[in-house]
């Protein structure tokens, strides 16, 4: 079994220091591909390293298959590690450098090669098997790394940032490679640390996002885990939802107006926005912040209302990528730019006055405090 358990985790590197990661709980299951995600220092190499027993436990308690691990020593764990650096010896060849970890733990020899064999195979490096790792390009020693895992058939695969010390197409082509091994090793679990968004929302079956900065003192290290499309289309609170999405989420302040049981207004600059959340604890007059992803916005024509309520903007830049546009726009001189996500290359001309429809639906509410009011109408997932 290699489900994994963190109860309460913590960790402070010091009696006088904050702690790095506070009171993490959660669960990846058997067989689970769960990314750890969030912005630089929140401690997801840190959480990582600590499954891995290359960190203490502060404290708290890490079960791995039902067991507790906070004293394990590391190669007792059932666990694999592939580093951003590769850590490949380089005397020592592509088939040396994959046996190595099974012949240090006094393995059968029959079995280091059949193990190895197995591991190249899945990778597709047989044809590589006698070269050093100067010989081989970024992607092919990343892929030596993980096949050193392979060989020692672990319950749990850990991988902190292995791809990024490659160029975006090799960052691809090794993505693919790695969801592929999920799906062929199956029952192992695999915990994977990025900071790419487009690598945790295609890769996990999990996404736990980590905070940083004061608020883990307080709050906790996990803002939220769940599916890529849980966090995507229902973010527990503001910093998960500007956080999770490429282009950011627009956030815009506002005040509610009223709210019922199916829906809530919000008046934006002076313009009334319904949103289908419920806010019913929230008081009217109070503070809020309406959130809508750049690509649920749509251009109106204004005062039609057939794309709910229409806000009226003005177009600054434009960035054009091919097979869709950035339209970078402002509700007025020195507001904080809104992003619309167009398909097909925008012709718009910078000063272009462009009226954006926002339907209910699509709309996100927030509290003074960050919380998310619960939406009562859901988009696909």
């Amino acid at each position: 079994m290699s489900r994994i358990d963190f109860q309460h985790l913590s960790k402070r590197y010091g009696p006088d220091l904050p702690l790095t990661i506070h009171d993490a709980n959660l669960v990846i299951e058997q067989g689970e591909f769960c990314v750890f995600v969030g912005p630089s220092g929140c401690g997801k190499s840190t959480l990582l390293r600590m499954v891995a027993g290359l960190e203490t436990i502060s404290s708290g308690e890490l079960l791995i298959g039902g067991q507790r691990m906070n004293d394990t020593p590391p190669a007792q764990r059932g666990v694999a590690m592939v580093f951003q650096s590769y850590a490949l010896y380089p005397h020592m060849t592509v088939e040396q450098n994959m046996a190595f970890g099974l012949q240090t733990l006094g393995a059968d020899k029959a079995q280091i090669t059949a193990k190895v064999k197995r591991a190249a195979e899945i990778l597709q490096l047989g044809h590589l098997m006698d070269r050093l790792p100067k010989q081989l390009s970024g992607g092919q020693r990343q892929r030596v790394a993980i096949g050193r895992a392979i060989v020692k058939e672990p319950a749990v695969f850990l991988f902190d940032e292995p791809l990024s010390n490659l160029d975006a197409a090799l960052r691809v082509q090794t993505r693919l490679e790695i969801a592929k091994l999920h799906h062929d090793i199956g029952h192992a679990s695999m915990i994977y640390v990025t900071h790419d968004q487009v690598e945790a929302m295609t890769l996990a079956d999990k996404i736990v996002l980590l905070r940083a900065g004061p608020e883990v003192q307080t709050l906790g290290s996990v803002a939220q885990y769940g599916t890529p499309m849980d966090l995507y289309h229902r973010p527990d609170n503001l910093f998960v939802a500007e956080f999770i999405g490429s282009p950011r989420m627009n956030v815009l302040p506002g005040r509610l107006l009223r709210a019922e049981a199916t829906h809530a207004v919000v008046e934006v600059q002076g313009c009334e926005i319904t949103a289908a959340v419920d806010a019913r604890d929230c008081a009217p007059g109070a503070a809020v912040s309406l959130g809508v992803r750049p690509e649920h916005l749509t251009p109106a024509d204004a005062g039609t209302g057939a794309a709910g309520a229409a806000l009226s903007t003005r177009l600054r830049h434009v960035e054009r990528l091919g097979d869709a546009s950035l339209l970078y726009l402002a509700l007025s001189e020195g507001a904080p730019l809104m992003t619309l996500r167009v398909e097909g290359s925008s012709s718009a001309a910078p000063g272009t006055v462009v009226t954006l429809g926002v339907r209910p639906e699509v709309c996100h509410l927030f509290g003074a405090d960050g919380r998310a009011f619960r939406r009562t109408v859901e988009l696909p997932t």
